[in-house]
């Protein structure tokens, strides 16, 4: 088993989840970001907040090139920049108006943003990882990585789980007491591992939601 401290890096998505043109909602601590991947393959990440009303971004569509805020329409850029108003087209915004990005990346099957001081992405065995499935956990994210076997202080490992050898596990912390667990497998696994492992993934969901729960009863007994 591998596994690298990723600094500010956090997993919001399997790549495979984000199609070219779409934009989708992740939370990473109690913030909410807005995950956008352009015609051109580009994953970019921003807070999930229009600057004109506080719209949610990750509601929004593609629009030439642009992500449009589904209430008013503003139009943003790669770089967050609002290059179009629908209710004053021949204005050119002036650049202070701007969606807040943050730094992103791809690399082991997953979209990755720095929400924090800058530091190393993860390093894992460089094979290609298939998406398997991304599941959310209603439990602390440390608690699930202890239970799947993620180094302490790791958001992402790659577990001997009898997969052809090689299972990258990557933890989202959504916020206090819930979590995203993605799973990748080696390309070489067949297809019934990769169901063993989907189904592992679920086995793993509902015994942290049972301690969670009984953990939760205990406090509130006490």
């Amino acid at each position: 088993m591998s596994g690298t401290r990723e600094g500010g890096w956090y997993p919001l998505m399997l790549s495979a989840d984000l199609e070219p043109g779409t934009v989708a909602g992740s939370t990473v601590l109690g913030r909410d970001l807005a995950v956008r991947r352009d015609r051109e393959g580009q994953a970019h990440v921003w807070d999930d907040r229009c600057p004109h009303r506080g719209m949610r971004l990750s509601l929004g569509f593609v629009r030439e090139g642009a992500l449009a805020c589904l209430y008013h329409g503003w139009r943003f850029g790669a770089d967050g920049r609002c290059v179009h108003i629908p209710a004053h087209p021949d204005l050119s915004p002036p650049g202070t108006i701007r969606a807040a990005p943050l730094r992103v990346a791809e690399c082991h099957g997953l979209v990755w943003a720095s929400v924090e001081e800058d530091g190393p992405l993860p390093e894992v065995d460089a094979v290609a990882w298939v998406p398997v499935r991304s599941l959310r956990i209603e439990a602390p994210w440390q608690d699930v990585a202890r239970a799947v076997g993620v180094p302490d202080g790791h958001r992402a490992a790659v577990l001997d789980r009898d997969v052809e050898g090689r299972v990258l596990a990557a933890l989202l912390p959504v916020r206090e007491g819930a979590c995203m667990l993605h799973l990748l497998a080696a390309a070489s696994a067949g297809v019934e591992r990769l169901h063993d492992l989907a189904d592992w993934g679920q086995d793993v969901r509902a015994r942290a939601e049972e301690r969670a729960g009984q953990v939760f009863l205990a406090g509130v007994v006490a």
